[in-house]
């Protein structure tokens, strides 16, 4: 589980095409001690399984084997040289949750509509998709590329899909990857888990 509280922003560093999948190199300011194989990281959002790590403290990085299924799945400028990716390691017990819970399970793809300046802070508005429309909500929370945020308006449209609003602070922008983002940037997107079991129980209801 995660908070959708970033630490630290990792670039891909090298990309190994193998029979399956892909193995990749992040770098990440953290102590390679301290990361753990087999540990789980969300890279923009994706939880992946630490296999690989090295480097120094300050200047480390690790390895995650990606699947094509993963890659099909999520937004695919993120497994690229060079891309930038919001890093968080798996909540340990005992630590604040400070945003909210997040399993790092990408539900679906969604694209920038419109990117705008307020004066130091951003509005962004990014179009969903329709099976995603029912777990959207004005004052819901919902993670994007890994960061938790919450939703400021959403506007729904004949087609099914929806489009919702966020307001990103000064501090997000330059402390996550939200900050390089543009009109037809596209984004992972995590619905709030508690709107996944809403949704659930109203359905059994019905």
């Amino acid at each position: 589980m995660f908070t959708g509280i970033v630490t630290a922003i990792g670039p891909v560093q090298s990309i190994a095409e193998r029979a399956s999948d892909l193995r990749i190199r992040i770098g990440c300011p953290w102590d390679p001690t301290k990361i753990d194989i087999g540990a789980s990281i969300a890279c923009s959002g994706v939880c992946l399984t630490v296999v690989e790590r090295g480097g120094t403290a300050g200047d480390a990085w690790f390895e995650v084997d990606v699947s094509q299924e993963t890659v099909r799945c999520t937004a695919e400028s993120r497994w690229r040289e060079g891309a930038r990716l919001n890093l968080e390691q798996a909540l340990k017990m005992g630590d604040e949750l400070g945003g909210h819970i997040v399993t790092g399970h990408v539900d679906a793809v969604g694209e920038v509509a419109d990117y705008s300046d307020l004066g130091g802070s951003h509005r962004l508005n990014i179009k969903a998709p329709r099976e995603l429309a029912p777990f959207i909500a004005a004052k819901g929370s919902i993670t994007v590329d890994g960061v938790s945020l919450t939703v400021n308006a959403v506007e729904d449209h004949a087609d099914g899909s929806v489009t919702f609003t966020l307001n990103i602070i000064p501090h997000t922008s330059e402390v996550t990857t939200l900050g390089d983002l543009g009109e037809g940037s596209r984004v992972n997107l995590e619905i709030d888990m508690m709107a996944r079991y809403l949704k659930r129980m109203q359905a059994l209801a019905g």
